[in-house]
């Protein structure tokens, strides 16, 4: 219930605003916008048109501008940053953590990019370019480097005296990482440690050893799925050396989590996860025909197998009305193990050493399925048309194509994995061809076969 209220404030805040632009009341809107969060405001943008957003930008303090950004989903930012000027771009990266500013550069245009990265100072600038030397998706990519490193020798007394000298501390810090003189990654030592600790103690002898590091070049997901399992609120991040690089924060796993679950969502549709809600018609068109293409190509071959049996159709029309009803429960029944599967696999729980496993239970599902409603459409059919060959055709194609689904819920997403291709994005429509066809194929082959004057 709170959610729901939540949608309609903001739908209301956003039709107040967008009836106060049109009245031209745009010193009302700023200082609206003075007292609203980072995220509502990038929610405000999210939820108008292009027209709209721009002049919503202008009207944001400069100073939210880097915060609103970080917020942002990667198609509207590059919207807002294309009308940006580089030195502007740069000034709002300013008050940007090091990984949301990498983010953000990755958007830009290289002749953009560069003109940004010149107009840094040298430190932010070695920051940003160590931080964009990593893959966008891997533990490096999402790190932060704004952290507290100690030494093992040191004192809680000095570590408490440099952290006063220091005035304040990195967002989310709950621990410190002990390096050596080379910056190699020794382990953590916990606040909490730190301020309990007598001032005589020395840090060694705090250090928890059972802190993992995450290599850098670790996917983002898998990290995610570390921070579920041991419950962390950060983590330290190594290079191939074991030299400490930066670390992740519970908030970038957060986000890691919900873009992981857009993209399934998106996928399915064969949509891009960071697509603009209220991009131009023409640009959400080219975006879409692609995968109506596809969609049109793989029904096209479902339609090519049917007039293979043309003859035995237009002889018996009660053939064509049942014609669907073959595929279109092989593609349900398929989709449903196709979901278990690509989530099991997102998780963790399916891999090498089970895919055989699951395999075999799914095709005892499917088996199972067929046997069951393969008997319930016979029954039907023999009962509706009084015939019994009509309905030992189309149950036994229900048992085929029904089988035939299963196997093929858990075999295109584990072999398309292999082959580093996405299964949320292709699984669905290679499945869908195959129930079709197998599913048009059997029934009608084998309605060729027996029923066939």
């Amino acid at each position: 219930m709170p959610e729901i209220l939540e949608q309609e404030d903001n739908q209301l805040r956003l039709q107040q605003i967008n009836a106060a632009i049109d009245s031209g009341m745009f010193v009302y809107v700023r200082n609206l916008f003075q007292e609203m969060p980072a995220y509502d405001l990038a929610l405000m943008l999210e939820s108008s048109t292009s027209k709209t957003r721009l002049v919503l930008w202008q009207l944001i303090d400069p100073d939210m501008h880097g915060e609103v950004l970080e917020e942002l989903n990667e198609e509207v930012r590059k919207s807002i940053l294309k009308n940006m000027a580089p030195e502007k771009v740069a000034a709002v990266a300013e008050g940007m953590d090091i990984d949301d500013i990498a983010e953000v550069l990755r958007t830009l245009p290289d002749s953009v990019y560069q003109q940004v990265i010149n107009t840094m100072d040298h430190q932010d600038r070695t920051r940003v370019e160590q931080a964009l030397s990593y893959e966008e998706d891997t533990a490096g990519g999402i790190m932060n480097t704004d952290t507290i490193t100690i030494r093992p020798d040191v004192t809680v007394d000095v570590v408490l005296r440099y952290l006063r000298l220091k005035g304040t501390l990195p967002e989310s810090t709950d621990s410190f990482y002990v390096v050596d003189r080379n910056d190699l990654f020794i382990g953590s030592v916990s606040l909490s440690s730190i301020v309990t600790a007598r001032a005589e103690v020395i840090i060694s002898t705090l250090i928890d050893d059972d802190v993992t590091a995450v290599k850098a070049d670790m996917p983002e997901a898998d990290v995610a799925q570390l921070f579920e399992k041991y419950d962390w609120f950060s983590a330290p991040v190594i290079d191939e050396n074991g030299r400490l690089v930066g670390r992740i924060t519970i908030d970038d796993v957060i986000d890691i989590i919900r873009e992981e679950a857009e993209h399934s969502l998106m996928s399915m549709a064969g949509l891009d996860d960071e697509a603009d809600t209220f991009a131009p018609v023409v640009k959400s068109t080219q975006q879409r025909s692609v995968w109506l293409a596809v969609n049109l190509v793989t029904a096209l071959m479902a339609v090519a197998v049917s007039s293979m049996f043309e003859g035995i159709l237009s002889e018996l029309a009660i053939l064509a009305i049942l014609n669907t009803l073959v595929p279109s429960m092989g593609g349900v029944a398929g989709n449903q193990t196709l979901t278990l599967v690509i989530r099991g696999i997102a998780l963790g729980h399916i891999g090498d050493s089970n895919s055989r496993l699951i395999l075999y239970k799914e095709l005892a599902v499917g088996f199972l399925n067929g046997l069951i409603w393969s008997l319930v459409i016979a029954g039907v059919v023999v009962l509706w048309k009084q015939d019994i060959s009509l309905g030992l055709v189309i149950a036994f194609a229900m048992m085929v194509n029904l089988t035939v689904a299963g196997a093929s819920g858990v075999l295109i997403p584990i072999l398309l994995k292999k082959m580093n291709i996405d299964p949320a994005l292709a699984g669905s429509v290679i499945l869908t061809t195959i129930t079709d066809i197998v599913g048009i194929f059997a029934f009608l082959g084998t309605a060729t076969w027996l029923l066939s004057p």
